[in-house]
């Protein structure tokens, strides 16, 4: 049976993220949206809104439609969902959403 490695790249600390807001990071050589609601809840998804092709997804306002929590991208308004990076006015444009954990202060994300 092969294991898949998984790569854990440390991307900020957890206090520079403001809670309900996010941050852009470099993970390998894709742009990962971080976002922070609440204390210690994290998420991460692409960042490249996939409608324009511009990097600004950590940019978007952060709240929820129903139980989704979601990023309103802030070009095209499209909301993504968090959990599963789908986006909900055009699924075909969903993006990829990747592991995100806290330790010892730091949030560190592993692409999927």
């Amino acid at each position: 049976m092969l294991t898949k490695t998984v790569n854990w790249t440390a991307v900020c600390a957890t206090g520079d993220i403001v809670p309900h807001t996010g941050v852009c990071a470099r993970v390998d050589a894709r742009h990962v949206a971080v976002f922070r609601l609440g204390e210690d809840r994290f998420f991460a998804i692409d960042n490249v809104d996939p409608k324009s092709g511009a990097s600004v997804l950590s940019r978007g306002l952060v709240g929820s439609l129903g139980a989704r929590i979601v990023v309103a991208s802030p070009l095209y308004k499209n909301h993504f969902d968090l959990v599963t990076g789908e986006c909900l006015e055009a699924p075909e444009h969903s993006v990829r959403v990747h592991a995100v954990r806290v330790e010892d202060g730091r949030v560190l994300v592993a692409l999927n």
